[in-house]
């Protein structure tokens, strides 16, 4: 018992540790246009980022972390051995993607690990079918309904502001563009928070430790993983911000707050349908869509190319990752 207790709380440490590495890597969605308009400087956006990311997922429940933790891996292969390979696959991932400052996704990096380790333990029997295919569709669907969201939000802003000078719209929506960014940043925190409360949920039933019978999110549990992606937050890097904040579209004020209000409606809407989709796709598509608003030639197309490069490697990379990792603890343990 007691090294099933010592296997349990081991992956545990790892789940948080993804979730550290998530609030680090991920940063960037919930500051990139508030920090790209210049609005706020990093340290201050970075700072109410963090304390929104922490509360986020308080406010919206734990519908997500349900689908992660029993929708994707079949409850009889959801062993301690099988998750902790599929956080360390998606852990590696997010570290080399940040260090090339990719904005890839945390979420289907996690995803993506729980695949790879799973299948190696029992084929595509270890897996649920409807959770994964609900998951890949909104690969497609998150960023598309990110960029017509707010490319909608931009073009009302626009006509109602038609008249206004440049300088009068800056001032309003600077002072109204750090509200969406808090309200993103909440949005963030429900949504990627949840996914690591799925896991540790699944592998406090996995070892035996609280009830079976119900996937119920214990509240000490929230608390840690909205700790850890917090204070990944706050320790964030700069690398991706530059990417999504300077390198895909010059933003100003008015375009970063549609950008992140059309993304937060997405995020919001996907947290209460218990769905887990990408932050950094629903506002990789936001600000592409308040891009296009200028002009089709106003959206970086290459770099958009490459960050959907990004996207669409990400869950094989992360499974063959944690495939490998599965593979050296069954030779190790």
């Amino acid at each position: 018992m007691l090294t099933t207790e010592i296997a349990v709380y081991s992956a545990i440490a790892a789940a948080l540790f993804f979730d550290f590495v998530n609030g680090f890597h991920d940063s960037a969605n919930s500051i990139a246009t508030v920090v790209g308009t210049r609005v706020l400087r990093p340290l201050y956006a970075v700072i109410i980022a963090a304390i929104a990311n922490f509360a986020g997922p308080f406010i919206f429940g734990t519908a997500v972390a349900a689908t992660v933790g029993t929708g994707i891996i079949q409850p009889s292969f959801s062993t301690v051995d099988v998750i902790f390979a599929g956080l360390i696959g998606a852990i590696i991932w997010d570290l080399i993607t940040w260090y090339f400052g990719l904005p890839s996704s945390s979420s289907h990096a996690l995803i993506g690990g729980l695949i790879g380790s799973a299948l190696l333990a029992g084929g595509t029997s270890a897996l649920v079918f409807s959770g994964i295919e609900k998951t890949l569709t909104f690969i497609v669907v998150s960023p598309t309904l990110g960029f017509a969201s707010a490319f909608g939000i931009a073009l009302i802003v626009m006509y109602f502001f038609r008249n206004h000078t440049s300088s009068h719209v800056n001032k309003i929506f600077g002072r109204l563009q750090i509200c969406s960014s808090i309200f993103f940043s909440l949005t963030h925190g429900a949504n990627d928070g949840q996914k690591t409360m799925g896991v540790i949920t699944a592998l406090l039933i996995a070892g035996g430790l609280i009830d079976s019978q119900s996937f119920v999110v214990p509240t000490e549990v929230i608390l840690a993983a909205a700790f850890a992606i917090a204070l990944g937050t706050f320790l964030g890097g700069w690398r991706i911000v530059k990417t999504m904040a300077f390198k895909l579209t010059n933003l100003r004020p008015f375009q970063g707050f549609c950008a992140e209000t059309g993304g937060g409606v997405i995020l919001t809407s996907m947290a209460w349908l218990g769905i887990p989709v990408s932050t950094t796709h629903a506002i990789a598509g936001g600000i592409m869509g308040v891009g296009a608003t200028k002009r089709l030639s106003a959206v970086r197309w290459g770099v958009g190319k490459r960050i959907v490069y990004a996207w669409i490697i990400t869950i094989p990379a992360s499974a063959a990752v944690a495939a490998l990792v599965s593979i050296i603890i069954n030779l190790f343990v």
